[in-house]
């Protein structure tokens, strides 16, 4: 079977050799054509036929990859449908003999109680009974499939012949509130003589006991049925073993005018059962299990011992087989059919069927790689040599494509570079193909030239635009976000006093300095008003915590500018102290503007209160006020203090409450213990005009 595997794989791969072998010479020959016609090529014809030998190996590639993966895919697809097959074959036949074994074991129980059941004189007492008694052992000598036979009535009366825990003849009958056993022991099983020593009685035992066959499962479960049944599995009360019955219901109406209701029954032990279930594993490679109709385990071979208690399949293969068939439906209609199982790394053939009448249900289950091991190495090998054939063509025919591949990919990466106006320290990317040399020119033209607009564009607010999907078109959006508007205190004297390039030099310092403290925290500058910056927190994108992170960011901007003032002031120069006005509330955010000039801001009342918030700094003499929206944002974890309920701002009718940012508790608390309690104030500029106001 392997000669003709090999030779199958031999057979494919040899019209790919030839497909190879035609485009070579087709290739060579259109070399030789191109030479004789053009011996001195020029530039353009050279680059002409280097594109052509690129878009040849591509085309090549293509061709060996497709037609190669085709075969390989249906050579593989055809080696595994013949190992299922012949697993699948194997695997049930051997499902078959064991489940052969078990009907056909049961089938003996059911033939012994059938018997039973139709003896005329079956009596569980009285006169007659002993003939009874003669029966039932003789059928137990010859049942050794089955631990014990008996038969009761409805009078609470019952006669057994049992094996275990002794051979004995166990006669019950039931009074009012006890019942009285009788126990004949009998010689060993495999004991010598005829049968009638055999049969001999050796001692007799008598005492009271509990035992009610009428409230037997077995006893109640047939008469209610009225037909045969296989009971649940139960723990045997003479041989406290667990075990199943099969019971059969019977009237009897005698001579003497009695009329009983009759039950007979024989008990099978769950040891017996798992002899069985052994046997697949000595005879194959495989294991079985036998589940009750509630899905119990009854006898399993890939654990040792005899099932002692009723508990569900769990560990090993047999539990992740029911889990499947637990929850998957095309598992579990595969009763009487099979499917496959990787547990473990390891792939398992599956079979279940039913066991007819008990309703029990017989699993097995076989490594695949045990069945047919030595074929899939032999269809494996053959496969890497083909795929070994394909990488080296492949190989050939990528490192062609890739002379055009890898500078597209490189200058696609630029170019979103670019898109997202990442446009410092761009690559270049050099080719041998002229189309690749033009799009890369054309690329650095367009960041050399994106770069001197960037200047004048927020960035950052067209990158997150772009990123949540917004059209740069003329919209806006309602918006919950804290807003924050920033004033030199005295820029106007300051600009009067300074020449304009060192005038130039401070403010872009600030400036700097005060993006990097907003970006810190989340902050968008919205734009530059002279001296003034506004910045948003909450457009265009939801921030939460936007009142904290923003009163956060006036505090480092404040300090950092304390630092900043320190250096400056030992230079000789101006200090530029801050103040910061902020408010929180809905607003109106988008791109606005005209259709050629677009701007993305905020507008409404809140941009307005909090411009006026800014200006009143200068009567208060403080340097970051707040609202009361912003303040109830901050939920207490910044030190405040309450300054000022204004009965009216500049073009707004309603009281506004605000509030002094103080800084953070613990600095707070650590100057209230020096000062005694005092507010923290800074001295207003009086004379400081408020070019926001």
């Amino acid at each position: 079977m392997n000669g003709a595997l090999l030779h199958s794989v031999l057979q494919v791969s040899r019209p790919i050799a030839g497909i190879i072998a035609v485009l070579a010479r087709a290739k060579r020959a259109s070399l030789s054509m191109s030479a004789s016609l053009s011996p001195l090529p020029s530039p353009l014809a050279s680059q002409r036929l280097r594109r052509f030998r690129v878009d040849v190996g591509t085309i090549i590639s293509a061709i060996v990859l497709s037609q190669s993966l085709l075969l390989v895919a249906l050579g593989y697809w055809g080696s595994q449908r013949l190992v299922s097959t012949i697993g699948e074959s194997a695997h049930r036949s051997d499902h078959e003999r064991i489940q052969d074994k078990v009907v056909a074991f049961l089938a003996k129980a059911t033939s012994v109680v059938d018997a039973m059941g139709d003896a005329p004189s079956l009596r569980p007492a009285g006169e007659r009974s002993e003939q009874t008694a003669e029966l039932l052992w003789t059928l137990l000598q010859q049942s050794p499939e089955l631990d014990s036979v008996y038969v009761a009535d409805d009078g609470g009366r019952m006669l057994m012949a049992l094996r275990y825990p002794t051979p004995a003849i166990r006669r019950i009958v039931r009074e009012a509130d006890h019942a009285t056993e009788v126990w004949e022991h009998k010689p060993p099983v495999g004991a010598g003589g005829d049968a009638q020593k055999r049969y001999a009685t050796q001692r007799i035992e008598a005492y009271r006991s509990d035992y009610n066959p009428l409230a037997r499962d077995w006893f109640r479960r047939a008469t209610a049925a009225r037909s045969a049944v296989w009971t649940q599995p139960y723990v045997f009360a003479a041989a406290q073993e667990l075990g199943v019955t099969f019971a059969l219901p019977s009237r009897r109406t005698y001579a003497d005018g009695d009329a009983r209701a009759l039950v007979v029954a024989g008990d099978v032990t769950l040891g017996r059962l798992s002899e069985f279930v052994r046997l697949f594993s000595r005879t194959g490679d495989g294991d079985s299990a036998l589940l009750s109709a509630e899905g119990m385990v009854l006898a399993r071979s890939d654990r040792p011992g005899v099932v002692q208690a009723l508990a569900a399949p769990a560990g090993g293969v047999l539990g992740a087989v029911h889990a499947r068939m637990a929850h998957d439906e095309q598992a579990r209609s595969a009763t009487g059919a099979g499917f496959t199982l990787t547990h473990d790394d390891r792939r398992y053939l599956v079979r279940s069927s039913r066991i007819a009448g008990a309703g029990w249900q017989l699993i097995s289950w076989v490594p695949e790689d045990k069945l047919l091991g030595g074929l899939q190495r032999a269809v494996l090998w053959a496969l890497a040599l083909v795929a070994v054939f394909l990488a080296v063509i492949l190989g050939v025919s990528l490192r062609l494509a890739k002379l055009v591949t890898a500078p597209v990919e490189h200058l696609s990466r630029i170019a979103r570079r670019i898109g997202r106006l990442e446009l410092d320290n761009l690559p270049r990317e050099t080719s041998r193909v002229l189309e690749i040399q033009h799009l890369d020119q054309a690329l650095d033209e367009s960041a050399r030239s994106l770069k001197a607009f960037r200047k004048f564009v927020p960035v950052d607010v067209i990158n997150q635009l772009i990123a949540e999907g917004h059209a740069l078109a003329p919209n806006g959006w309602p918006r919950r976000i804290t807003v924050m508007f920033t004033d030199v205190q005295g820029f106007t004297s300051i600009s009067e006093a300074l020449q304009t390039d060192v005038l130039v030099e401070q403010l872009t310092a600030y400036f700097n300095l005060a993006a990097r403290v907003f970006a810190r925290h989340g902050g968008t500058i919205d734009k530059f008003i002279g001296d003034g910056i506004m910045v948003l927190w909450g457009a265009p994108s939801d921030l939460d915590d936007a009142e904290y992170k923003a009163c956060l960011a006036a505090l480092e901007l404040q300090s950092e500018m304390d630092q900043l003032n320190a250096s400056w002031r030992q230079g000789g120069r101006p200090e530029f102290h801050t103040r910061v006005g902020l408010h929180t509330g809905v607003v109106i955010a988008g791109v606005l503007g005209a259709n050629e000039r677009l701007s993305y801001t905020a507008f409404g009342d809140v941009i307005n209160v909090a411009s006026r918030i800014e200006g009143i700094n200068k009567d208060l003499g403080t340097r970051i006020l707040m609202s009361e929206a912003t303040f109830e944002g901050l939920r207490g974890r910044l030190a405040t203090r309450r300054v000022e309920e204004l009965a009216e701002i500049r073009g707004r009718q309603t009281r506004l409450v605000l509030y002094e940012l103080t800084g953070h508790r613990a600095v707070r608390a650590g100057r209230d213990a020096v000062r005694g309690a005092a507010p923290d104030s800074t001295p207003a500029d009086k004379n400081d005009a408020d070019p926001s106001l």
